[in-house]
């Protein structure tokens, strides 16, 4: 069996550690996620690392090194997105596990120690935050967001004193940056890019800056039958002409992705011309000054609509956060890995957050994205094959070699001497 297939089995097995309905519902800090640990220390110790949970119930596996050296981090997620998938987030946790197997069955040693990170918590859909673990370790962490609760109403606090952790303990988990070699964290693409150039492997460049913003046009409202067309106001018109053009400029640039996902239209009844039209628009792009310009853009475009058309126009940035670029030379070791394993090197930028974004005020970072069948994930179906799985495993395992061949263990934060 290879470790691809090995793979395969144990993510098949910890999918059983959900609630209740299709796919994969794995909240932090549930019976489920106590279930997955069982699982995960399993992969850790099956790898000859020593186990133990921190205070924001990161599962922590390490392989000590020499005496005085430096740590590289490798991790990713245990939790879900309710109904996702079985890939999203616990993969990342399980390959690298399986690449430092891989590296003690042929008799390799490393030369710095090595942690393996289970974190609780990325998805954010317990908890109106997310990303707590990677945060206490790059010393980012707001304890005001304990006291944020969930739908029932439980605090974030609660929940981790539940669990058997101690938030207190939190505001010691800040880890010293010249401690740390890096953080390399293994995905799932969620995209149909590797899929496009029938590639197993992708090294990630960066990960995207996003912003949000809340888009209104206020119109008047009338009957729609009485009033002519000449005379109308009307927003959800507007609206349209500024959505089409945020899909149409988002398309012509490359750089950027824009999404308009829900709108709100007032008085919302099919006999009357609407008044208000509301809508979040969401910007993501590798470039923040390419964000920002085209945030620029479509709020110029939007105020020219809504001259012509006798409304008023309104558009308030509600979120932003700035792109995360990957270390240079943590990604070239990654491409090589990657190369001398015999796959064709394809870079690509991340959409989507993962905990790199955070842990990147701690470290530099690396990502490895593996194939998914058509770029599907966060749902049942989502699906990555045994073999591409493998191909990670060996690109891992040979990032690692590289490491410790090249002797470099300077965190790349720090000038050279």
């Amino acid at each position: 069996m290879t470790l691809g297939e090995i793979a395969q089995t144990r993510l098949s097995e910890i999918a059983s550690c959900s609630a209740t309905g299709a796919g994969v519902t794995r909240l932090p800090f549930t019976p489920e996620h106590r279930l997955a640990l069982n699982h995960i220390r399993h992969w850790m110790t099956a790898a000859g690392l020593e186990v133990h949970m921190d205070a924001a119930a990161t599962l922590v596996g390490r392989l000590e090194g020499p005496v005085g050296s430096k740590t590289l981090l490798i991790g990713s997620h245990q939790d879900s997105v309710p109904n996702g998938g079985r890939y999203d987030g616990i993969m990342g946790v399980l390959l690298p596990c399986l690449a430092l197997e891989k590296l003690h069955s042929d008799g390799e040693t490393l030369p710095f120690s090595v942690e393996i990170l289970a974190f609780a918590d990325e998805e954010g859909v317990r908890f109106p935050t997310a990303l707590l673990g990677p945060r206490a370790l790059a010393g980012t962490y707001d304890n005001s967001v304990l006291d944020l609760a969930d739908q029932d109403g439980v605090t974030l606090r609660a929940a981790i004193t539940e669990f058997g952790e101690d938030p207190p303990q939190l505001d010691r988990l800040a880890r010293n940056p010249a401690d740390i070699l890096g953080y390399l964290e293994t995905h799932i693409e969620q995209g149909p890019v590797l899929e496009t150039h029938d590639a197993p492997l992708g090294v990630v460049t960066g990960i995207c800056g996003i912003e949000r913003n809340n888009v209104r046009f206020v119109g008047r409202t009338g009957h729609a039958g009485t009033v002519p067309m000449a005379d109308r106001r009307d927003a959800l018109v507007a609206a349209s002409r500024l959505i089409a053009s945020v899909a149409d400029t988002a398309k012509a640039t490359n750089t950027v992705r824009a999404t308009v996902g829900a709108i709100s239209v007032q008085p919302n009844a099919v006999n009357a011309i609407p008044e208000t039209a509301d809508f979040p628009l969401e910007v993501r792009s590798i470039s923040d000054e390419a964000r920002q310009d085209f945030t620029d853009q479509i709020r110029v475009l939007g105020a020219q609509i809504a001259r012509d058309s006798g409304l008023a126009f309104e558009m308030e940035q509600t979120y932003v956060q700035p792109a995360v670029a990957c270390d240079i030379d943590l990604s070239e070791t990654l491409a090589g890995a990657v190369q001398h394993a015999g796959f064709p090197l394809i870079t690509l930028p991340s959409g989507a957050t993962h905990d790199a974004s955070a842990m990147s005020d701690l470290c530099p970072i690396a990502m490895l994205f593996v194939r998914c069948k058509h770029g599907l994930s966060h749902r049942p179906d989502e699906h990555a094959n045994a073999a591409d799985m493998n191909a990670a495993v060996d690109a891992i395992a040979g990032f690692l070699a590289s490491l410790a061949a090249s002797g470099s263990t300077r965190n790349h934060h720090e000038p050279p001497l």
